[in-house]
């Protein structure tokens, strides 16, 4: 079995009986999604199995062991990097931290922390052109915080000459905040 296809199984596994916030959609779809993100930007396929497992140590019972037992050292360290340490501090805490790491981060876990959130903010648009502004009481930090949060990952991702994902991300930023 190749490294994205046991990824995938054991995501769907991990994230059975996740929705995605207030919504029905199962939650597997959205690591699926970024693993796709990241294999169309031309990724190898260690990089789009972290990509896939990206939210397993953060959101399941899944741990880094586990993960660098079943998948290696380098998917390891690639979800690590992708994952807040420590889930009791406050969100703008965990935030804050995941900004001053993604500056100091090797380009695979930028690259596959932004596919994350160009995701996410491609799936806000789309609720945003659904609901209209109903979209931000789905956050508990609303969209004042939500845009000091993903214009703030784009500017610590670095430079878009690094990797095209951060220029569709910035792109993507301003469609939602610049209304």
């Amino acid at each position: 079995m190749n490294v994205i296809e046991k990824a995938l199984q054991v995501a769907s596994k991990a994230h059975l009986n996740q929705r995605r916030k207030l919504t029905d959609i199962p939650y597997i779809t959205h690591p699926v999604a970024v693993g796709m993100i990241l294999m169309k930007a031309g990724y190898n396929d260690a990089i789009v199995a972290a990509g896939i497992l990206h939210d397993t140590v953060e959101d399941t019972m899944i741990t880094l062991e586990d993960l660098e037992r079943e998948f290696g050292h380098e998917i390891s360290k690639i979800v690590a990097g992708c994952s807040e340490p420590d889930k009791s501090l406050s969100w703008e805490e965990r935030k804050q931290h995941t900004i001053h790491l993604l500056k100091e981060s090797p380009i695979e876990v930028r690259a596959v922390a932004c596919a994350d959130k160009l995701h996410n903010i491609r799936s806000i648009i789309d609720d945003y052109e659904q609901m209209g502004d109903e979209v931000w009481t789905r956050f508990k930090r609303g969209r004042e915080k939500q845009e000091w949060y993903y214009r703030s990952v784009v500017d610590s991702l670095g430079d878009q000459s690094e990797f095209e994902l951060l220029g569709e991300l910035r792109s993507a930023v301003g469609r939602l905040f610049d209304r």
